[in-house]
């Protein structure tokens, strides 16, 4: 009976191991990234502006957002969004966390309606004096704030099903205060249980290693972490050593101004042969504001009219006339922020 069984179970085996190589295979080359209207192909993803903002609300965490007509706000925004997309940009990532307006249903219209692909995010944001942390980040524990961040991921966002694509947190300079350490505690509990990426925007290098080291004494690897603003580390020195420890470097303040910066920062860690660790955005958005008793919507980190742009339309003809090349260009707008957003658990050595 077993001799007469064999051959099947053995081409049993065959299809099953054959199955198994080909979803390794997909596991390994696509890239899951989750966005504002669920999981896109990855070929889609396409060039990427990694950190940039639709609209932000700077008022503060108890003031009651969004504070707009959405209709007005969605009127508004759709011809820039459009825009992008037609300059070649297939996704952005919208950075604005909770408590700063981040609108998820306005994300999700805006990108049924331009085309491109948004990614949100969950998260407290505790930079800024701790203006924008809601009352209940100081009396909840970290695991009672990762339980808040973990629902979202699982079960959409405020009634929605719109699920964060990464964590997205904000502090000072090194040394981190208490509250700043217990978000990244949260945020090491969130990774571990969801796969989702950890952006922290940081105030200087000294802190970025502190985030460093205290997700790795929770278990989670550096390259789980983007760090945020990196091009504020003024000789680089900083973004060497952590790209070297596996985390990605965000350089996502560009406007045409700070050209010879940026060029010098990348030819340093194109040098060090660390440009796959590389990210380039804008930190372009509109900040909603009042003025006399109506709201209105100020570009920040660009003007309004080459808002979302200047990287493709400024930065990237000064990197090929500075030497580099096409590849290396597609590396950090392509290829690094989508295995940077690649929802994975990353756990530590």
């Amino acid at each position: 009976m077993y001799k007469k069984l064999f051959p099947t179970l053995y081409f049993l085996g065959l299809i099953i191991l054959t199955l198994s190589a080909c979803v390794l295979a997909r596991s390994r080359t696509n890239h899951r990234v989750m966005t504002v209207t669920g999981y896109p192909d990855a070929a889609t993803l396409g060039l990427m502006l990694p950190h940039e903002h639709i609209f932000t609300d700077f008022s503060g965490a108890e003031t009651v957002t969004p504070r707009y007509d959405r209709e007005e706000a969605f009127q508004f925004a759709l011809p820039y969004l459009k825009k992008l997309k037609a300059s070649g940009v297939n996704t952005i990532v919208e950075c604005t966390p909770n408590y700063i307006d981040r609108d998820v249903a306005l994300l999700k219209r805006l990108s049924e309606a331009s085309g491109l692909n948004i990614i949100t995010n969950t998260g407290y944001y505790a930079a800024v004096n701790f203006k924008y942390l809601p009352k209940h980040a100081y009396t909840e524990t970290a695991q009672q704030l990762a339980g808040r961040w973990i629902t979202e991921w699982r079960d959409g966002i405020a009634g929605t099903n719109v699920r964060p694509g990464f964590i997205k947190l904000g502090v000072g300079n090194a040394p981190l205060a208490p509250i700043e350490r217990k978000l990244i505690e949260a945020a090491a509990i969130t990774h571990l249980r969801t796969g989702l990426k950890i952006y922290i925007h940081t105030g200087d290098g000294k802190a970025a290693v502190e985030e460093a080291d205290l997700l790795q004494s929770k278990g989670v690897s550096p390259s789980a972490l983007i760090w945020v603003h990196a091009q504020n580390d003024a000789t680089g020195v900083y973004q060497q050593q952590l790209a070297q420890r596996g985390v990605t470097i965000s350089l996502d303040g560009y406007s045409p101004q700070q050209k010879a910066k940026y060029i010098g920062h990348l030819n340093q860690l194109k040098k060090a042969s660390l440009l796959h660790k590389v990210i380039l955005s804008h930190d372009n958005g509109f900040a909603v504001e009042l003025e006399d008793g109506k709201i209105t919507f100020k570009a920040f980190g660009g003007q309004a009219g080459d808002i979302y742009t200047s990287i493709q339309t400024d930065l990237i003809p000064a990197l090929l006339k500075a030497g580099f090349d096409q590849q290396e260009i597609d590396l950090m707008t392509k290829t690094n922020p989508a295995k940077a957003l690649t929802i994975e658990v990353l756990m530590a050595n």
